[in-house]
């Protein structure tokens, strides 16, 4: 059955995914970052692959609030994100000199997208907030949908594609922990611009202590997330809004993640049971090995 590529795709360089759009005409700048859009896929070697957002599956009419997901972190920057991470997130007294740093190696972990350091007279580093923007990465390939969307028609059968959860959780929260461990003794934070998607899922997996509060010293991972809206000035586009600022300690989301409620140990030993029809005899099989 033909399917629209237009319920796949939501926004190529941030204007809404319709059927006909030629980002070559405008030599795939994107508008975010006023620069030649820096995404990439193996099946187009020599040019961009410019698609900001995807739709999730839903039933009925879809809703961006919802449905309407990142796949590229360069989407956040239609707001003032590091505004409001000041604004929001900053304790005690506001910055004298705020200077934000890209790209700052970490060790053993790459580069921390921002750091919004307050910088004295003397060129040295007094406080700072470090920030990291995440998207969500997808299995599969929506290459064809947006191939369609270019040639202005329908794919014969919905791309086979997902949103890879299972990443979110078992890397970027691991790594989210060890990075706000090294904040707790640097007396610092570090903050998580995500999709309030991303964060929901998260939540839903791990049940960690969470704060309002934090400029609050014991906090030293903030989560603060965005979700997609209809923008009222112009129509039939859709605009990041901030959803949720909420703070938790590294210790907390990493015992959530570690000492969650144990399956029952019945649902374990029927698994073994039902393992039992290819069970092996160890002496045996130590023999084989031995005379092999």
């Amino acid at each position: 059955m033909p399917c629209d590529p237009e319920a796949i795709v939501g926004e190529i360089l941030g204007q809404r995914a319709r059927k006909g759009a030629n980002p070559s005409a405008s030599s795939f700048l994107c508008p975010f970052i006023q620069s030649r859009c820096p995404k990439r896929s193996t099946q187009l070697p020599d040019e961009p692959y410019p698609v900001c957002t995807l739709w999730r599956r839903s039933k009925g009419e879809p809703d961006p609030t919802k449905d309407l997901i990142f796949v590229c972190p360069k989407r956040f920057y239609a707001v003032d994100f590091l505004k409001e991470v000041v604004g929001y997130c900053w304790p005690g007294e506001p910055p004298k000199n705020p200077i934000v740093a890209p790209e700052v190696k970490m060790a053993g972990f790459g580069n921390v997208d921002f750091v919004i350091a307050d910088v004295q007279e003397n060129g040295e580093v007094d406080r700072f907030l470090s920030v990291e923007l995440q998207a969500i990465d997808i299995t599969g390939s929506v290459f064809q949908a947006y191939e369609a969307i270019r040639a202005g028609t329908d794919i014969p059968k919905p791309p086979t594609y997902g949103l890879n959860w299972d990443n979110v959780y078992k890397r970027y929260v691991t790594q989210l922990i060890r990075k706000g461990y090294f904040h707790h003794h640097w007396k610092s934070k570090i903050i998580a611009v995500i999709p309030e998607q991303v964060y929901q899922y998260i939540v839903g997996r791990a049940d960690f202590i969470r704060s309002t509060d934090v400029k609050n010293d014991q906090v030293n991972i903030v989560f603060m997330t965005y979700r997609l809206e209809h923008d009222p000035t112009r129509p039939g586009e859709f605009r990041p809004a901030l959803v949720t600022v909420e703070g938790t300690s590294h210790s907390s989301l990493q015992n959530a993640m570690m000492y969650q409620d144990a399956p029952a140990k019945e649902a374990f030993t029927n698994q073994i049971k039902r393992s039992l029809s290819r069970a092996v005899n160890l002496p045996d099989l130590i023999a084989k090995n031995e005379s092999g």
